[in-house]
């Protein structure tokens, strides 16, 4: 519900959890100086996810996940390419939905070519960062594929980017937030629903271990920023009591109720 107490129909959304890939690693590879917690080194999955939230009256896009090349080239398990996913979904290019970008690493951003007319939302301080000269730096050139940095650019250069600070509700209903931490702009975002409010992590959280255990991941640009960023969540789950939706958690579609025919099969989570 809104923090009014009342929603309108048209303020109310179904939130799809689209999961397009996987793939095998160990806990020393994904958490931050794992050692120095005293738990042994085990196996664990990461699942890769993008987002849809859509009522009668619009459809967003949130992130578009890993392009061919860039999942390929880090050895990533497809289940389905994310453009097939959109068009089984019914969502084109075409029609222009709006994208949020929750931050650009690769996984998130590699599919905007897929939306050439969309207006991109995303923070301010992550625009200018990936468009600026330390993204090719090793820590950060890491996570990211520059051509996919370019478009980018070349929505920033064709006006279609809407940057905030802060918060910005992009539509009744819909409430964006930045955190940072794990990216300098890195952002979530609450959507009402039927069921309640639902909080959209993306690598805000990767994992719901992550949060119980104060785990920060491997990959951070500013961990003050990140552990601020567990806290605000902590408190949204606590005393809001918002649905958590992490970014790459394997356990995530099992806590949802799953649908999706054809290449979709299995693979989408909804809520509302």
């Amino acid at each position: 519900m809104s923090r009014q107490g009342k929603v309108m129909e048209s303020d109310t959304y179904q939130v799809l959890v689209v999961k397009f890939g996987t793939r095998s690693t160990r806990k020393s590879e994904v958490y931050l100086n794992h050692p120095i917690y005293g738990c042994p080194d085990e196996a664990v999955d990461m699942d890769y996810f993008f987002w849809v939230v859509r009522n009668e009256h619009r459809t967003v896009v949130i992130d578009t996940g890993f392009s061919r090349n860039g999942g390929e080239k880090r050895s990533r398990t497809f289940l389905v390419d994310p453009w097939r996913a959109f068009e089984a979904l019914g969502i084109r290019g075409e029609s222009r939905p709006p994208v949020v970008v929750t931050h650009a690493h690769y996984d998130h951003i590699g599919n905007l070519d897929y939306f050439p007319e969309s207006e991109v939302v995303l923070t301010e301080a992550e625009l200018r960062f990936w468009t600026g000269d330390m993204r090719f730096r090793r820590q950060f050139a890491h996570s990211v594929e520059f051509n996919e940095l370019d478009e980018l650019a070349k929505a920033r250069d064709e006006g279609r980017t809407r940057t905030f600070s802060g918060r910005l509700e992009l539509a009744p209903g819909i409430e964006l937030l930045e955190v940072g931490g794990h990216t300098p702009g890195q952002c979530v975002l609450r959507v009402n629903t039927t069921e309640g409010t639902v909080l959209l992590a993306s690598d805000a959280v990767h994992y719901f271990e992550e949060l119980e255990r104060d785990l920060p991941f491997a990959f951070v640009s500013d961990l003050p920023a990140m552990y601020a960023g567990f806290d605000r969540i902590k408190e949204m789950v606590a005393e809001e009591k918002v649905i958590l939706i992490p970014g790459h958690d394997p356990s995530t579609l099992e806590r949802l109720t799953v649908t999706g025919e054809g290449p979709l099969a299995g693979l989408v989570g909804t809520i509302g």
